[in-house]
């Protein structure tokens, strides 16, 4: 018997757990609430964790994806500009752990999992969302926000960071502020002076600041993106913005740094929202509900892991579809085993990226002690095997 699955969300997400259902072997029915299936924001940068997952799926062959790897990542001092640490990636990356270490436009990603689902067979119905669900009897039963009755044997949540389904289901409140504020912009490479150019990923930091800026499109781009602390309104992912804001939390910034800003025509911001690690198998399932990426647990970017933990979410969820039989295993059970086999992975890179906004927006003492470790044990504080090799 075919067995169904609703998403809500159309996101990376949604649009990854769409498809990982239909190579589980069922049905599957997206829900987005936006008329139109598309993507804005920054890069990204995806791990040997997450692109092991694309390989798999046959997504890094596409030329959507438009993915640039790396030679190295290097982390400067944002006043002096001297190296304080660097990490080999590209081929390097590629040798330890089995697949690549990419950046890409997270609109690009989003049109490589759009076009997997479409090709798969997902039913995707923009311009609708679900507004309500019942998971806890012998099907989902779901309602639309027109008033449309929907059922299915499983619904994954997989709406973002306001997500209200996960109201519905944990009642917890919305994800609150973290103080800080991202500031992005895309740069096309031919507008970045030469000596502003290099194949790698950069990152600066500065008291209560850190800059991150890596090529993207193919290597036709660079995307630069800055984390500042201060307050910030709204929930909007695609505010105006000025540099002014970095600049007078970060005081003096060496040349190199103000010669980068300097070639960004244009500013957009959003406020970064997170929520407490999480806490226990219960927060990313209940009865025939999954809970994935951002509604699951939304985290700081300052692991660069957000859409990294997106896919393997997906990735688990394929995996435990693929086992329910309906008798041995039925769908209670098989996403309790999904949140189980999840949840303190999620939790171990939400924690983790909330001590590397720490460390990266240090002062005073702390900030030395930092830059010391650093340029003693660069490469081994910056490699992640435990991240990287996967769950």
């Amino acid at each position: 018997m075919t067995r169904e699955l609703l998403i809500a969300g159309g996101g990376i997400a949604g649009l990854a757990a769409a498809t990982a259902a239909r190579r589980a072997g069922w049905e599957a029915r997206l829900f987005e609430q936006a008329a139109a299936f598309s993507e804005v924001g920054a890069g990204l940068q995806l791990g040997p964790n997450a692109t092991r997952v694309l390989r798999d799926w046959g997504l890094l062959d596409d030329p959507a994806l438009r993915a640039f790897a790396p030679s190295r990542l290097r982390v400067r001092d944002a006043a002096s500009g001297r190296e304080l640490g660097s990490l080999a990636l590209g081929t390097h990356a590629e040798a330890r752990y089995g697949a690549p270490y990419l950046t890409a436009h997270r609109a690009d990603l989003h049109a490589a999992l759009l076009r997997a689902a479409m090709d798969a067979g997902v039913r995707l119905h923009p311009g609708e969302r679900i507004a309500g669900a019942q998971v806890d009897g012998e099907a989902v039963l779901a309602r639309t926000g027109s008033g449309l009755q929907v059922e299915a044997d499983a619904l994954a949540i997989a709406d973002g960071v306001w997500s209200e389904l996960r109201q519905q289901l944990l009642h917890d409140g919305p994800a609150p502020s973290t103080g800080h504020v991202a500031l992005r912009a895309l740069v096309p490479l031919d507008d970045v002076p030469a000596g502003l150019r290099s194949d790698d990923v950069q990152a600066w930091l500065g008291p209560r600041m850190h800059l991150v800026r890596y090529p993207v499109r193919g290597g036709e781009a660079l995307n630069v993106v800055a984390f500042v602390e201060g307050s910030a309104k709204g929930r909007d992912w695609d505010q105006d913005a000025s540099v002014d804001r970095l600049q007078s939390v970060a005081g003096r910034l060496c040349s190199d740094l103000r010669a980068l800003l300097d070639c960004v025509p244009q500013w957009r911001s959003w406020p970064v929202h997170d929520r407490e690690p999480v806490r226990g198998a219960h927060e990313m399932a209940l009865g025939r509900a999954a809970l994935l990426g951002d509604a699951a647990h939304p985290m700081r970017p300052y692991l660069a892991q957000g859409a990294g933990m997106a896919i393997e979410d997906a990735a688990e969820l394929q995996r435990v579809l693929a086992a329910c039989d309906g008798r041995v295993i039925d769908v209670p059970t098989a996403l309790r085993r999904y949140a189980l086999n999840r949840w303190e992975r999620c939790a171990r890179v939400q924690q983790r990226s909330r001590r590397n906004g720490a460390i990266f927006h240090a002062t005073g003492v702390v900030r030395l002690g930092r830059d010391l470790a650093m340029q003693a044990g660069g490469e081994a504080l910056l490699d992640l095997p435990w991240l990287y090799q996967g769950p």
